[in-house]
C-alpha cells in the first residue's frame, strides 16, 4: 500500500470526510484491521480563502506548493488536493515535486464517463463554476458537456459554501434553495450534476434527488485508494 498525501483544511470538515472515505475504502478492499497510510498537510483556511477572493493566486500557490514539498519529504507517495477549488493551482504542486498528483476533475469525469452520461451541470464556487481551469478539463480531456446555474444562483451557491458550509453550518432552507437549482439544471437537460465542492456533499446527499449525483470528495478519495492499493 503507498502512502496518500493529503492536503486539506480547506475546510477541515471536508478533510475530516475525505479521512473517513479514504480509510472506509481501504478497509472495502482489504478487509480486516486494514487503515490507509495517509499523511495530512491541513493549511490555515482563513489565510488560503483571503488569498482566493483578492485573486492573490500566485501568493495561495505557494502555500500548496510548500504543503507538497512537506508531504513529499515525509514520506508520501501520491498526492491529493482535498477541495476542488485548490486545483486551479494545481500546476504549483507539480513543478515542485515528481510525486503523481491526482487530479480531482479527472476521477470525477471517469466515473461519469463510466456511467455513459454526457451532459452534466456543475456546482462549486464562484471561481470553479465560472473560471475554465475546471470546466475547460472535463470539456477538453473527456469531451463533457458543462453547464453552471445562472449568475445569482452561482452568487447564492458560492456565499452557502464559505458562510455556512465551510463553518460547519447545515441549514434545511440552504439545502432547499440547492435542490431547486439542481432541479432546474435537470429540466436544462443535465444528466447529472457534479458536487465541484467537496463542502456541498455535507448537504446534499445521493438520496435527496432523482438525477445521478457526483459526489466529488468521494470519488476523489476512493480513486487514491483503488491508486494506492494498485501500485
Amino acid at each position: 500500500m503507498q502512502t496518500i498525501g493529503l492536503i486539506g483544511g480547506m475546510s477541515w470538515e471536508s478533510s475530516l470526510e475525505y479521512y473517513r472515505v479514504i480509510n472506509q475504502r481501504v478497509k472495502e478492499r482489504l478487509g480486516g484491521l486494514h487503515s490507509a497510510k495517509v499523511i495530512l498537510y491541513s493549511v490555515d483556511f482563513a489565510e488560503v480563502e483571503e488569498l482566493q477572493h483578492l485573486e492573490r493566486w500566485d501568493e495561495a500557490g505557494k502555500i500548496m506548493a510548500n504543503a507538497a514539498i512537506s508531504l513529499e519529504k515525509a514520506g508520501a507517495d501520491v498526492l491529493l488536493i482535498a477541495t476542488n477549488t485548490m486545483h486551479k493551482l494545481a500546476n504549483f504542486i507539480t513543478e515542485v515535486t515528481n510525486l503523481p498528483l491526482l487530479h480531482i476533475a479527472d476521477a470525477t469525469a471517469k466515473q461519469i464517463q463510466q456511467d455513459k452520461i454526457h451532459k452534466v451541470a456543475l456546482l462549486g464556487t464562484k471561481f470553479t463554476m465560472e473560471q475554465d481551469f475546471y470546466k475547460g478539463r472535463l470539456v477538453e480531456l473527456f469531451g463533457l458537456e458543462v453547464i453552471v446555474p445562472d449568475e445569482s444562483e452561482r452568487e447564492f451557491i458560492h456565499k452557502v459554501i464559505y458562510n455556512e458550509l465551510c463553518q460547519g453550518i447545515i441549514l434545511d432552507s440552504s439545502k432547499a434553495k440547492y435542490l431547486e437549482i439542481i432541479a432546474k439544471l435537470e429540466r436544462d437537460g443535465a444528466d447529472g450534476i457534479i458536487l465541484g465542492c467537496t463542502e456541498i456533499e455535507l448537504l446534499i446527499q445521493a438520496d435527496d434527488c432523482a438525477v445521478k449525483l457526483y459526489l466529488t470528495a468521494k470519488i476523489h478519495a476512493e480513486a487514491a485508494v483503488d491508486y494506492a492499493l494498485s501500485c
